[in-house]
């Protein structure tokens, strides 16, 4: 009986789901009530992770837990420490989950609801969460080593290299796009810019209250932090109406994005005690808290999600951002469905942590499902707002217009009606001066948690709900990128170690102070290039960033595809192959419309030309005049660095099939890197703390 009650509950959670997908796959015309996402998201992860992990996990990469993991092994106290699972899971989540799962589905909200979904959903069940099981895998099986080592170690020099060098590049490009999406939601914000600017002292006080004051209290530490960071956002909105205090913070993007800058190379710099790993803690919290308390809100409310399934922008005229449904949605969405960004916290930095091999499928695999509830959420918080609210938030004032009834006009003239007064009230409601062209994601994504928060707990605190928005969208990036920065300088001092030994030494503070100055460097400059651009920046950097990402994540396949042909799995290769498959068509099919396209909003290219162009007729604004020669120069480094990554992939993966078809014809090939089996010694109990 045991065994037909729970074959008779997976099967209604089975027809629960297609019923909720075939819902919002097939409406039209009508609103459609938020909770059929959150039904078929759970109903989705459900499944995916009872039965196509678990055979995964058993059947194909045969995890063992009774084998000792590098943790127990390599246990020095410091990198290498066997670690209690939910520790580590709250590690891992708080590491992979940035800002891609909140503002790429926001962004591409533009296509309407439909697509996005469809992706998020199956891309992470079928590609992200398979991607980031199985890296961590490997990884575990091999010493914790880095994606790129493995792939040198594992596929050969030539496609090694390629990957080294590729990932790290990468990282700039990711760690730039986040600065200008932080930089976005402060522009001329003291309320935002104050909010954000306080978690950086708060998590220093957490950093050294658990160091020196009370140390191993980390669950008091937290609480502290939890409740400043709350604290700051009623502080925040006082100095906001302080006519003396309000200057302080009320900043163009320029000066922000220098901040950003500065803060990026102090985390980098400062001991990771007093800076990330509060931050980490603190993050953690906040964002599992306000998920939940999101999906309770949507329960509680049931609101109509009013964007329609499928919008006329699906043609690639989008306000936003340049580019057709295919292949833009699954670049736009990255790490909701996939991201490369997690192969490289899944390699080398959660596998050191890793106590048993068993919860490999709910770290790896369970993390990724987690952060696309995350992506799924933020796409109904982006849909639930009228149409055009969201394009009159979205949309730059290069592509609209200026001014407010210039701006309103145009986005009224698509067929999603908007009013000056309805903006106007919506801005004054949430504590700001305005709303229009408030480009990056973020405020729009802001904006329609607050509305779900306010009409659930409250409508009179909807400026307060708006600013605790901004604040957990701020800790979501700002987690990201100070890690990032700290990954890249680690990755930067391994490739200069090998020209000069002393270089590789990671607490020899020159090669910190010199290494991190030119990773912040290196994102900074893109994240000028953003901020200085009159689109907004988001129609240049996203389109690049979500490339990136998805190459970076085709890296990680292709290594784990090798590895499986390698260990004599040639049958179960399409679990990975699959994926990679598709990610390399779509980034691909990309990078040749981002390089070679005649639209002058999609083609970097055409864009450059369109540009010089305008200068010399003389029929641009003195404003954009004086800063097109660095426009004209930045969409041709950006197309030099599409046609670099591009290159890149395509030579790592051509080096991978070539070793597997050798493989395969039975000639010699690298031999597979995995450590040889030790029985594990901890006992349950000895992974406590």
């Amino acid at each position: 009986m045991n065994s037909i009650t729970k074959n008779a509950i997976w099967l209604l959670v089975a027809i629960l789901g297609a019923a909720a997908v075939g819902g919002i796959a097939l409406n039209r015309g009508e609103h459609i009530n938020a909770l059929w996402f959150i039904t078929a998201a759970l109903c989705v992860y459900a499944l995916a992770y009872r039965f196509y992990a678990a055979w995964i996990a058993a059947t194909v990469l045969m995890v063992d837990d009774t084998r000792a993991t590098p943790a127990e092994r390599l246990d020095n106290g410091r990198d290498f420490m066997p670690t209690n699972k939910w520790v580590v899971f709250g590690h891992h989540f708080a590491a992979i989950a940035g800002p891609g799962p909140l503002v790429g589905p926001t962004l591409a909200a533009q296509f309407g609801y439909l697509p996005g979904t469809l992706w998020i959903l199956f891309g992470a069940v079928l590609g992200g969460c398979v991607q980031d099981m199985v890296t961590l895998f490997i990884s575990t099986r091999r010493d914790a080593r880095s994606l790129g080592q493995m792939a040198r170690d594992e596929i050969g020099r030539i496609g090694g290299t390629a990957a080294l060098i590729g990932t790290f590049t990468i990282m700039i490009i990711l760690i730039a796009v986040l600065g200008l999406v932080v930089v976005n939601a402060m522009k001329h914000s003291p309320w935002a810019t104050f909010t954000v600017s306080a978690t950086i002292p708060i998590a220093m006080l957490v950093g050294i209250y658990m160091r020196f004051l009370r140390p191993g209290c980390v669950l008091e530490a937290s609480l502290i932090g939890v409740v400043l960071l709350l604290l700051s956002v009623g502080a925040g909105g006082w100095i906001d109406t302080n006519p003396s205090l309000r200057g302080w913070f009320d900043h163009d993007s320029l000066p922000l994005a220098f901040a950003v800058m500065a803060y990026g190379l102090a985390a980098a710099i400062f001991p990771v005690w007093l800076l990330l790993a509060p931050r980490d803690y603190l993050s953690t919290y906040m964002k599992l808290g306000t998920i939940t308390l999101l999906a309770v809100a949507i329960i509680l409310l049931r609101p109509d999600v009013k964007m329609p399934a499928i919008t006329p922008f699906i043609d690639g005229t989008g306000p936003i951002f340049g580019g057709k449904l295919f292949p833009f949605v699954f670049i736009t969405i990255a790490c909701g469905a996939i991201s490369g960004f997690h192969a490289l916290i899944a390699s080398g930095t959660t596998p050191k942590l890793l106590s048993n091999e068993r919860d490999i499928v709910m770290i790896g695999y369970g993390g990724m499902l987690l952060e696309s509830f995350v992506a799924i959420m933020a796409m109904v918080a982006a849909t639930v707002l009228d149409p055009g609210v969201f394009f009159a938030i979205n949309s730059s004032a290069g592509i609209v217009g200026a001014d407010a009834a210039d701006a309103v006009a145009k986005i009224s003239s698509w067929g999603y009606p908007v009013t000056v007064e309805q903006m106007q009230n919506l801005a004054r409601q949430m504590g700001e001066a305005t709303l229009f062209a408030r480009t990056g994601g973020a405020p729009s994504l802001a904006v329609g948690m607050a509305s779900i928060f306010g009409s659930a707990f409250g409508e009179s605190m909807l400026a307060l709900w708006y600013h605790f928005a901004i604040m957990f969208e701020a800790i979501f990036i700002l987690t990201t990128l100070d890690a990032g920065t700290r990954v890249g300088r680690f990755m930067l001092q391994d490739m200069l170690g090998n020209i000069w030994p002393k270089m590789g030494e990671t607490s020899w503070l020159p090669s910190v102070v010199l290494t991190s100055a030119i990773v912040v460097m290196g994102w900074g400059y893109f994240l000028y290039i953003g901020v200085i651009d009159p689109n907004g920046g988001v129609n240049i950097l996203w389109p690049l960033f979500g490339i990136a990402n998805q190459m970076l994540a085709a890296i990680a396949l292709s290594v784990a595809t090798g590895i499986l042909v390698k260990s004599g799995k040639l049958r179960f290769a399409w679990i990975t192959g699959t994926p990679l498959l598709w990610l390399v068509i779509i980034t691909s099919t990309a990078a040749w419309q981002k390089l070679f396209s005649d639209d002058v909003r999609i083609g970097f290219l055409a864009g450059a030309n369109d540009l010089a162009n305008k200068l010399a007729l003389g029929t641009l604004p003195v404003d954009k005049a004086a800063a097109a020669p660095k426009l004209i120069f930045n969409l041709h480094l950006d197309a030099g660095i599409t046609l670099f990554f591009i290159c890149l992939l395509w030579l790592i993966v051509f080096d991978m099939l070539r070793m597997c078809m050798r493989y395969v014809a039975g000639k010699p090939v690298l031999p597979l890197t995995e450590s040889p089996y030790v029985l594990t010694q901890l006992a349950e109990e000895q992974v406590g703390h």
